[in-house]
C-alpha cells in the first residue's frame, strides 16, 4: 500500500523511488533515476511533449495506464518526425494505492521504453490524501532528436493531390475503455502501441508530409484539424476506412460514431502521390488494415466524407463530452 508520506519529501519519497519504482521499472543498470531534472547530451534539434494520464478504468483489455502513458508519450514525438530519445515520469498517487497494481502499472511502462530505446532521466511522486486523487495519474515529458530523419513534418507542407493514408482500424482504443469502465461482455481490445517501429520506415522511405496520431476525437478531429492547418479540403472514402465488426456493433448499440472515438496505436499520414503506395504497403506489413483512404483537395479547409455510393457529406469535428477520461 502507498503511505501519504512517501509523497512528503526527504528520505521515505526518495527510497521508495529507488527501492520500489525504479526496482519495478527494471532499470538497475541505469545510472539513477534523477529527482525532479537530469541534464544529457543536446541534439543538433530537440522535439519535445509533455502529457498528462488520467485512464478510467487505469486497466482495461490490452493496456493499462503505464503502457498508455508511455506508448502516448513516444509517439507524440514520433508525430513530429523526431526519434525519441529521453522521457521523464511523474506519479500522482492515492494514498492507500497498491503497490501490486503500481508494480504492473511500472513494468508496462518499462517495457514500452525498452523496445523504443527510450531511456528514462528524471521522475517525481507526490501522494495525495485517500479521496483527493482517483488512484493514480501519470505525467510523462519525452524528447527526441529532429534531426534524426530528413523528412520535413509540417501540415503546412501539405499540397494539393496529396494521399491521405490512415495506418489501420480505428475507434477500438474508445470503444475498449467505454466498455470496461460498464463492464460490457465483449473482446474489444485497445490499439495501444508504440508506433516508433512503423514510422521509422515510413520516414526513411520519404514523402511523408504530416503525421498525426488519431487520439482524443479520433480520426473526425485529426482530418479536421490538419484540414484547416493547411487551409485545403480533404476528400475521404468511406469504404476505405476500417472498423472491426465487434467495435461497429458497439457503436450502433450505443450511438457513437467510430470517426470520433479514440485510437492509441492508429494514425494519419499524408504523403505525397508518387509515394503513398510505397508508405502503405510498408504500414500493411505492421497493420493488414492500413489504406489509402482519401486525396486533398484544392477547395478552402473542410473534411467531406463520401459513401460507397457517391453521396457526400462534412465530417464534423467531435462536439461536447464524447468520452472523457481514454487517455
Amino acid at each position: 500500500m502507498v503511505l501519504l508520506s512517501y509523497g512528503g519529501g526527504g528520505y521515505e519519497m526518495d527510497d521508495f523511488l529507488k527501492n520500489f519504482v525504479l526496482k519495478n521499472l527494471f532499470l538497475e543498470q541505469e545510472n539513477g533515476l534523477s529527482n525532479d531534472a537530469a541534464v544529457e547530451d543536446g541534439f543538433k534539434n530537440i522535439a519535445f511533449s509533455t502529457d498528462s494520464f488520467v485512464l478510467n478504468p487505469i486497466f482495461i483489455n490490452g493496456a493499462n495506464i503505464g503502457k498508455i502513458a508511455a506508448c502516448g508519450s513516444i509517439n507524440d514525438v514520433l508525430m513530429m518526425g523526431a526519434m525519441p530519445k529521453y522521457i521523464s515520469l511523474a506519479l500522482i498517487l492515492e494514498e492507500g494505492f497498491s503497490k501490486e497494481k503500481l508494480k504492473i502499472i511500472l513494468n508496462s511502462f518499462a517495457n514500452e521504453l525498452k523496445q523504443a530505446n527510450v531511456k528514462l532521466k528524471c521522475g517525481d511522486l507526490k501522494v495525495l490524501p485517500k479521496g483527493k486523487c482517483d488512484e493514480i495519474f501519470i505525467n510523462t515529458t519525452c524528447i527526441g532528436d529532429a534531426s534524426a530523419f530528413t523528412n520535413t513534418i509540417n501540415p503546412k507542407e501539405i499540397k494539393s493531390g496529396d494521399k491521405i493514408i490512415l495506418s489501420g482500424d480505428i475507434a477500438r482504443h474508445g470503444a475498449c475503455v467505454m466498455a470496461n469502465r460498464n463492464n460490457f461482455e465483449c473482446n474489444i481490445k485497445s490499439d495501444a502501441k508504440c508506433l516508433i517501429n512503423e514510422v521509422s520506415q515510413i520516414l526513411k522511405i520519404g514523402g511523408v508530409k504530416c503525421l498525426r496520431d488519431a487520439t482524443r476525437g479520433g480520426i473526425a478531429s485529426v482530418l479536421n484539424e490538419l484540414s484547416l492547418a493547411c487551409n485545403l479540403e480533404f476528400l475521404i472514402e468511406e469504404e476505405k476506412i476500417i472498423v472491426s465488426d465487434e467495435v461497429f456493433a458497439f457503436c450502433e448499440l450505443l450511438g457513437f460514431s467510430p470517426y470520433d472515438l479514440a485510437n492509441e496505436g492508429t494514425f494519419v499520414c499524408i504523403a505525397s502521390a508518387n509515394k503513398a503506395e510505397e508508405l502503405c504497403a510498408k504500414l500493411q506489413e505492421f497493420n493488414p488494415n492500413s489504406r489509402i483512404i482519401g486525396e486533398v483537395q484544392k477547395n478552402k479547409a473542410t473534411v467531406i466524407l463520401q459513401s460507397p455510393y457517391g453521396l457526400k457529406s462534412v465530417l464534423q469535428s467531435p462536439k461536447g463530452e464524447l468520452l472523457p477520461r481514454i487517455c
